[in-house]
């Protein structure tokens, strides 16, 4: 049987481990139990944190036993790893509202069925009771502010002189080392796992576990992911991939993994599905022998969306990428996959009230942009090269009405093959 040590090697979960060979004895040895961490910052996690819920995942299925941790505490601070500027302040409300996504979430893939198989905890029940005195007392002498300020991600920000660093930022990687410390006295847990922006944290843990109880505790990070073209995943940068639905549908969430790019698609096999590995050099062999067909992105696509959306979410995904990619009507689809498949069509926002009495499709195309007056709307209508929600148009005297949108509020126009256009009402 693999070690799960290796396991999470093979399939890229491990840039570096504290102690290798030791952390390898203990996890094929006994029972362990492990964390990874999510701050409530974002309503949604996004599939940078799904590497970390995979890897939970993978060392659930090995016999270890996970605590998802949802920072509720930590999140009041707000991690300054690897960030230009200070993380907004969240109220009280958002945050709640945000650690209850995260659970929802992480339950999806891990089995959170009882605490002695798997765990959500919110590090506000241990961080919301320390006093000051107490932590600086108890935690803050174990520091040492020269190491502290060496580290990459805070000597980055003391560099800026515009933004700068926080007392509040600059104090968090206490907070995180003392949950490690917390979590190896309340659980018994012997792991963090990571992304590699989190190494200098975890060893700040580490350290300090070792310092305030005797425990000898380890560290797994894998590299921060990226694709090959350098299109990025972070919701700093605007480019997250949210596993809420509301935020990123199903078929958006399908469509980004079906176009990785070929370089990247045995990587993300590993990393975002449970295919074994041998399956998975197959698919690789076979979208070798033949590129254009995407088989290993397709599998790809499909195996990711259900971990994440489940089976419903699939058959709607594969539902609107047939209707899309297809002539058939528009019929049946949500606005959050319409607005997701023309997030890049021209759109504009026309007033629900003008609905009522129907309003002209020459109107809509004017007002989109789809053609510049109205007889040149007449003219690409009585050319045959207009759609309204994928259906042909031939009168130029037709009306669109409430019955016409999308989800009742959406309106997509085609002109010729490719060129797309939006109304949206309201």
């Amino acid at each position: 049987m693999t070690n799960p040590l290796d396991l999470l090697a093979e399939r890229g979960f491990v840039q570096d481990v504290t102690d290798p060979d030791e952390l390898r004895r203990l996890l094929g040895s006994e029972r362990v139990t492990f964390y990874y961490g999510a701050d409530p910052t974002a309503t949604s996690l996004h599939i940078g944190n799904l590497v970390g819920i995979m890897a939970m995942a993978w060392l659930q299925r090995s016999g270890h036993r996970p605590i998802a941790l949802a920072g509720g505490g930590t999140g009041r601070i707000g991690d300054p790893s690897f960030r230009d500027d200070e993380r907004p302040l969240l109220d009280e409300g958002t945050i709640r509202a945000n650690m209850a996504r995260i659970s929802e979430q992480m339950g999806r893939i891990l089995d959170l069925s009882s605490p002695e198989v798997g765990v959500v905890l919110d590090n506000q029940a241990w961080l919301g009771d320390l006093g000051l005195v107490e932590f600086l007392r108890d935690v803050g002498k174990h520091f040492s502010v020269n190491q502290m300020i060496a580290r990459e991600s805070v000597r980055r920000r003391l560099d800026e002189r515009e933004h700068g660093i926080s007392f509040t930022e600059f104090s968090y990687q206490l907070l995180q080392a003392y949950d490690f410390a917390h979590l190896y006295v309340a659980q018994g847990c012997r792991v963090q796992i990571g992304g590699s922006d989190q190494w200098g944290n975890i060893t700040a843990g580490i350290d300090l576990t070792r310092r305030m109880h005797g425990g000898k505790v380890f560290g797994i990070v894998w590299p921060l992911i990226e694709r090959s073209d350098g299109k990025k995943f972070s919701k700093s940068g605007g480019d997250a991939v949210w596993l809420a639905a509301d935020e990123t549908s199903p078929y958006a969430y399908y469509q980004w993994f079906l176009n990785v790019p070929d370089a990247d698609v045995g990587r993300f096999l590993k990393l975002f599905t449970f295919l074994p590995v041998e399956e998975i050099n197959a698919l690789e062999l076979a979208s070798a022998a033949e590129p254009s067909a995407r088989i290993a992105q397709r599998r790809l696509a499909e195996e990711t969306t259900r971990i994440v959306h489940g089976d419903a979410g699939l058959e709607a995904a594969t539902r609107a990428t047939a209707v899309l990619f297809g002539d058939d009507p528009f019929a049946g689809l949500d606005e959050r996959t319409v607005v997701d498949a023309f997030a890049e069509a021209p759109s504009v926002t026309l007033d629900t009230r003008r609905l009522v009495d129907g309003i002209g499709v020459l109107d809509v195309m004017v007002a989109t942009g789809a053609a510049a007056s109205n007889g040149e709307a007449r003219r690409l209508i009585s050319q045959g090269g207009v759609r309204v929600n994928n259906a042909p148009v031939t009168d130029p005297a037709a009306a669109v009405g409430p019955a016409d949108l999308l989800a009742g509020a959406v309106i997509v126009l085609r002109v010729g093959k490719k060129r797309y256009f939006l109304a949206r009402f309201a």
